[in-house]
C-alpha cells in the first residue's frame, strides 16, 4: 500500500520520516505548513508510491482534547509522550492533522481513508463526527474523559479510567469495555450503545427522544 501525507501543523513539530528498508530510492519532498509564528521547523519525505511510509509528528506540547472529522479511522492509546503517526496511501488526495492550544485536529473527506494513531498523556476529551471512528489501542487510561460522538461516527473503547462521560448523537455508535469507578452514559434513540463490556462501580445511563414539541430524556436504572 502506498502512504504518502500533506498534513499542515499550527504548531511546531518535531518530524521523523521512518521508511521500508526495501523502499526505492525515489523519493518525493512534501512541505508541511505551519502557522506564521511557528515557522518551519523540518521537512518530511514521502516514498514513491508503491511503497510504505510513517510520518511521525512528535508534539511537544500536551494533547488534552481530540477532533476527528470525515473518512478517518483514529487509535488513540495512553503513553509518556504525545506523539501522532500518519498513515495513508495519500497522493491526490486533501487531509488535514493540525495541533493548537492542546487541541488536535484531524479530518479527511476523500475515498481513501485516513488511518492515524495518536498516543497522548493528558488525552481528556474526543469528538468523533461524519463516518469516522476511532478505537483504543490498549487500555486507555485517564482520570476523566469526555467523548461525544456525532452523526454516523463511531467509538470503541477499552478503560481503565476514575470516570468516562459519554454522549451519542444521532445515528453514532459506541462499544464499551474496561473498568471506571463512575460512567455517565447518554445517547439519543437513534445511537447505538453497547456497554456489556464495561465494568463501573457507579453508571448512569439516560436515553435521549426527541420529537418537534419537546425534547424528553428518560433515565434508565
Amino acid at each position: 500500500m502506498g502512504i504518502n501525507f500533506g498534513v499542515p501543523l499550527s504548531k511546531r513539530y518535531d518530524f521523523e520520516n521512518i521508511k521500508n528498508t526495501k523502499m526505492k530510492t525515489s523519493i518525493l519532498t512534501l512541505a508541511f505548513a505551519f502557522m506564521a509564528l511557528t515557522g518551519i521547523s523540518n521537512i518530511a519525505h514521502a516514498a514513491a508510491p508503491g511503497k510504505e511510509v510513517v510520518t511521525i509528528l512528535s508534539q511537544p506540547v500536551p494533547i488534552s482534547k481530540i477532533e476527528v472529522r470525515g473518512n478517518v479511522e483514529l487509535y488513540v492509546s495512553e503513553g509518556a509522550e504525545n506523539q501522532v503517526k500518519v498513515y495513508n496511501n495519500y497522493y491526490a488526495e486533501s487531509a488535514m492533522v493540525q495541533g493548537q492550544d492542546g487541541t488536535l485536529r484531524i479530518a479527511s473527506y476523500s475515498d481513501q481513508k485516513l488511518v492515524v494513531w495518536v498516543t497522548s498523556n493528558s488525552l481528556q476529551k474526543l469528538a468523533v463526527y461524519d463516518n469516522a471512528s476511532v478505537k483504543s489501542f490498549g487500555k486507555l487510561s485517564a482520570i476523566e474523559l469526555n467523548v461525544d460522538v456525532y452523526n454516523s461516527a463511531s467509538a470503541q473503547l477499552d478503560l481503565e479510567a476514575y470516570v468516562i462521560k459519554l454522549k451519542l448523537h444521532d445515528r453514532a455508535k459506541a462499544d464499551l469495555s474496561g473498568s471506571v469507578s463512575r460512567a455517565d452514559l447518554s445517547c439519543d434513540y437513534s445511537s447505538s450503545l453497547n456497554y456489556a463490556a464495561l465494568n463501573a462501580e457507579q453508571l448512569d445511563k439516560k436515553v435521549n427522544f426527541q420529537n418537534p414539541k419537546e425534547n424528553l430524556v428518560v433515565a434508565i436504572p
